[in-house]
């Protein structure tokens, strides 16, 4: 112990006496909620029906997590911010369901992404996250049952909307069970054989590189930008190339051992990505909700106005709408509608009979909770 500790002596080590005391209460209700939720676990597979598999028991109820989030934020008093306090029990929440049964999740890798991020993000990182090279294979492994869920980005505050994950909904019969909200922070990563001032390549994904056009116009004018398949794939690039630079998120930088040689080099600052968690299972309300449509209208004057007056006179609000192509015919097409509120939610309910008396067809993609982190 140095002087200046010896000096402070009591003080600081009646605080450390302190800090250990509640480390070690920490350490006890941890454990006491791990032995609930093992507990939890065994009613589950107690209270099945003569014939059913323990396979079928489902341990993840995204509406059951969210409400205990939202809780902990509520009932936080600082000094650690409510996100902050949030994410922890988070992470206690996925190592306590790892017990009961690990949960397996697809998303849009490779390793190193934003959808990985997501992913962890959402689920904690005791869940079992597992890399596929395209949505639909995210799709087709979740509708197979391999894996509980999927994680597929569906908009950009900057670039918009994904099309290829709404246009994945059109053949599937899977539903929506929660969202993620992520920030996007970019970052210009260099190697340990980059020369940072003989930079005349630089790999991203397209979306990346148009989210940083204005800085890189600023600052790499002559630069050639190269898109790859993803940010990942643009960071394992220049681990060989000395005149080569990726922009990718931190995630990366960390997997690969890149050196940020410029931080958060978005064009927008609020730049962030929505993302979808894709399962077989309806969810029940969880108090703050939204519900997503997929709506095939009859190609008439007035069609979309017959489709958004039943959310105007039910005062429901509109968070979303999106139209694609439909596969049906040329001009013909469907809207992906997302709106808040839940399915079962009784206002919910009459307005969604009006649209689909007058829709050609109308189907409820999922009800889940609204992002909490």
């Amino acid at each position: 112990m140095s002087e200046k500790e010896t000096g402070a002596a009591p003080n600081l080590l009646k605080l450390r006496e302190q800090i250990d005391t509640i480390d070690q209460q920490i350490c006890d209700l941890i454990s006491n909620r791990a032995n609930c939720a093992q507990q939890v676990a065994d009613v589950k597979k107690a209270e099945l029906a003569e014939g059913e598999s323990p396979e079928s028991v489902i341990y993840y109820r995204p509406e059951r997590e969210a409400q205990v989030l939202r809780k902990a934020m509520a009932m936080n008093n600082g000094p650690l911010d409510d996100e902050e306090m949030a994410r922890l029990f988070r992470e206690i929440m996925s190592a306590c369901l790892a017990l009961e049964e690990p949960t397996k999740v697809a998303y849009l890798g490779p390793e190193g992404t934003f959808t990985q991020q997501a992913a962890l993000k959402h689920f904690g990182h005791s869940a079992v996250a597992l890399p596929f090279s395209a949505i639909d294979e995210v799709f087709r492994e979740v509708a197979a049952g391999a894996v509980n869920y999927g994680v597929v980005p569906v908009e950009n505050s900057t670039e918009g909307v994904v099309n290829h994950t709404l246009d994945n909904f059109m053949d599937s019969n899977l539903l929506i069970c929660g969202e993620v909200e992520l920030r996007i922070h970019q970052h210009l990563l260099v190697s340990n054989v980059t020369k940072t001032d003989a930079i005349t390549r630089i790999y991203s994904h397209s979306q990346s590189l148009a989210q940083c056009r204005k800085w890189l116009d600023a600052n790499y004018p002559n630069a050639e930008r190269i898109a790859v398949n993803s940010n990942s794939d643009a960071a394992k690039r220049i681990k060989g190339e000395w005149n080569a630079a990726a922009i990718a998120g931190q995630m990366a930088a960390d997997l690969y051992d890149l050196q940020v040689h410029a931080e958060k080099i978005e064009d927008q600052p609020d730049n962030s990505t929505r993302f979808l968690i894709i399962g077989s299972q309806a969810v029940p309300a969880s108090g703050k909700d939204k519900t997503s449509l997929l709506v095939s209208m009859r190609n008439e004057p007035g069609a979309l106005h017959d489709l958004l007056q039943p959310f105007h006179i039910y005062g429901i609000d509109l968070t979303r709408i999106e139209s694609r192509p439909s596969s049906s015919g040329t001009w013909n097409y469907v809207f992906f509608i997302d709106l808040a509120g839940h399915q079962d939610d009784a206002v919910v309910k009459k307005a969604l009979a009006d649209v689909g008396a007058k829709a050609a067809d109308l189907r409820v993609l999922g009800s889940y909770p609204e992002a909490v982190l």
